[in-house]
């Protein structure tokens, strides 16, 4: 295996090259294996809670547990490859995926089956910015959209996957099966990694900044539980305060880190105007897809009275839509140019999933299925241009520092999505005075998270019309400044 030190140029060894889209499959695989798992224990908290002789209302843990994992550990993973390597790292996080895995299945009780979560968040957080950066340190640069075309579909496949399959296994073989599947995932996953990875390693490593890696945690976790809790009746003087400790906490760490030679969250990275504005752009994008998931379900099971299984099968064709990206992305923006692409595909995402908030009974399936498709494509492509493109400019020693970075606001955004969304819905079920949801709500709610989403086209508008030429994109032939 080859070894790379200080500076990184081309990835494969000559001797022994290696076949990116593979990389990026083994990668993939990894991914969803854990976006899966995070969502399908959704489905089983009732079934965990009558196991163990507890209140439902006591489960929350199991997944503020794992969320807490990611917010204090995803920022420390980019210096942890450049010290120990990615593969190792990366190696390392699939093996305690897995042990905590085994954990979960055989936890004896509610405090030890939490604590194992919490391993699981460890390695989660450890798995999601490697991938990407072993993808990036693989590919070469105008194959990165194929590449980071497969790195997506794990966080689209999660949510959409994980409820119906979850329900299918507590029903049909209990719910601990939903943590014994991903060993021989895992393995795999250990296995192909091994074989197919190279091992990336910095020479010039910078100390680990512990201070910052705590002040960031807290300001992570304070923000994620506020979000949390602003979605829960009754908890709104919590979630105020725990929102405001978090944005207290996240400007004293901006004041830290712009004055630390090596921070744990480079905030000089916003320095670079490209990654600037993808990460400003996909953020606002991502409000949509993270409310997505939440919204859909409930409407197609609330409103339409669907099973989880029969909602499952009609949200798939999101996922479908998503795989079609793949084959599209790299095409249509060598044809089109990057900023030309996220222009018009990004309203059309945007229009697409505010046209599912207007979904009624006596629309036909034939009608919906398609305005899922088209939905599911163009915000797969969206999300594939914004992680391309988000890296063309970063040099490589501080590739596995912006990782991190974008890694950290993707996973924040995503809640903040899923907050908003149910946000919307209780606000326009209370100004009708309903106790229950109607359609109406989830036009509403659909509408006001599509509305912030959009507002990412004048981000859109001022990325130049040259990005992306060395990623993959068309050159511009009057490129903008």
């Amino acid at each position: 295996m080859n070894v790379e030190r200080g500076a990184l140029t081309e990835p494969a060894d000559a001797a022994r090259p290696r076949n990116y889209r593979v990389i990026a499959v083994v990668a993939a695989l990894a991914l969803t294996m854990e976006a899966v798992d995070a969502t399908a224990l959704i489905s089983a908290l009732p079934t965990i809670a009558r196991d163990f002789g507890v209140p439902v209302t006591q489960l929350g843990a199991l997944i503020t547990a794992y969320l807490l994992a990611l917010a204090i550990f995803i920022p420390l993973s980019g210096r942890l490859a450049d010290r120990f390597g990615s593969r190792t790292v990366f190696r390392g996080a699939i093996l305690l995926f897995m042990a905590s895995s085994l954990l979960c299945a055989a936890a004896p009780s509610i405090t030890a089956m939490i604590a194992a979560r919490f391993l699981q968040g460890i390695a989660g957080a450890m798995m999601n910015p490697i991938a990407r950066l072993v993808v990036l340190r693989s590919t070469p640069r105008h194959q990165m959209v194929s590449a980071m075309s497969w790195l997506i579909l794990p966080a689209t496949l999660g949510p959409i996957v994980g409820p119906p399959l979850g329900g299918f296994l507590v029903t049909y073989v209990g719910w601990r099966w939903i943590f014994y599947i991903n060993l021989p995932i895992g393995l795999a996953g250990v296995i192909l990694v091994s074989l197919l990875f190279d091992e990336h390693r910095m020479d010039h490593r910078s100390p680990i900044d512990f201070p910052g890696f705590l002040l960031s945690g807290l300001a992570l976790s304070c923000l994620l539980f506020g979000l949390q809790f602003a979605t829960q009746d009754g908890d709104g003087g919590v979630a105020v305060i725990l929102l405001l400790a978090g944005a207290l906490t996240a400007a004293a760490y901006v004041r830290y880190a712009l004055r630390h030679p090596h921070p744990i969250l480079d905030m000089r990275l916003l320095e670079l105007r490209q990654f600037r504005l993808t990460l400003a752009g996909g953020s606002l994008t991502r409000i949509t897809q993270g409310a997505q998931p939440y919204l859909l379900a409930l409407m197609l099971q609330l409103g339409f009275g669907m099973t989880a299984a029969a909602s499952g099968a009609i949200v798939l064709t999101i996922a479908v839509g998503a795989m079609i990206t793949k084959l599209l992305a790299g095409p249509v923006l060598r044809r089109t140019g990057f900023r030309t692409a996220l222009l018009v595909n990004g309203v059309l995402a945007v229009v697409g999933y505010a046209i599912v908030g207007w979904f009624r009974p006596g629309w036909p399936l034939w009608a919906m299925i398609p305005v899922l498709f088209v939905s599911g494509l163009a915000m797969s492509f969206q999300f594939s241009s914004y992680n391309v493109l988000a890296y063309e400019e970063i040099p490589p020693e501080r590739m596995s520092a912006a990782t991190g970075f974008y890694t950290t606001f993707q996973q924040l955004l995503l809640s903040v999505g899923v907050s908003l969304g149910a946000v919307a819905l209780h606000m326009s079920m209370a100004s009708a005075g309903r106790a229950v949801p109607a359609f109406p709500d989830f036009t509403v709610a659909f509408t006001f998270v599509c509305l912030i989403s959009a507002s990412a086209t004048l981000v859109n508008w001022r990325i130049p019309r040259d990005a992306g030429a060395q990623m993959g994109g068309r050159v511009a032939r009057n490129a903008d400044d």
